[in-house]
């Protein structure tokens, strides 16, 4: 691995039935940055979109009836956390790129600040300051 490969991280990967139009809102209203797309005409086979502060999401076209589909996700089925230093100004950013908000920017009891939004393919996101609890140590013995 050379100096700009990133570590090893988990990406949550989705599909879209106008997956250009996604990728363009998901940089417009969240911020994601495009990092490829694999494909030809409306069509994407792969995208990366990475995120600023680390990791990010794959996506791609979904597939029509009949095609043989070794990874059959439903447009509009997953819901993401992402971790963001700034919820106030990435939700001003989504409000402004016409994001449908579904839980306005808060206060959690766990620390958080945070709200959430639906991109227009139907998929569910919520975006905070939550970094994660410590991971426990290993016990040696």
């Amino acid at each position: 691995m050379d100096d700009t490969t990133p570590a090893p991280q988990v990406w949550p990967t989705l599909r879209a039935h106008d997956a250009r139009a996604l990728i363009r809102f998901l940089i417009d209203a969240f911020g994601f940055e495009e990092t490829v797309v694999h494909g030809a005409g409306d069509r994407v086979d792969h995208a990366q979109l990475s995120w600023p502060e680390g990791g990010g999401i794959m996506l791609g076209s979904a597939k029509q009836d009949g095609e043989d589909d070794a990874w059959p996700l439903r447009p509009g089925s997953i819901g993401a956390y992402v971790v963001t230093a700034d919820p106030d100004g990435l939700y001003a950013r989504a409000k402004a790129a016409g994001a449908e908000i579904t839980s306005e920017l808060r206060e959690t009891d766990y620390g958080s600040r945070d709200f959430a939004a639906r991109d227009p393919e139907g998929n569910r996101w919520s975006f905070g300051t939550y970094r994660g609890e410590p991971r426990k140590a290993a016990d040696p013995g």
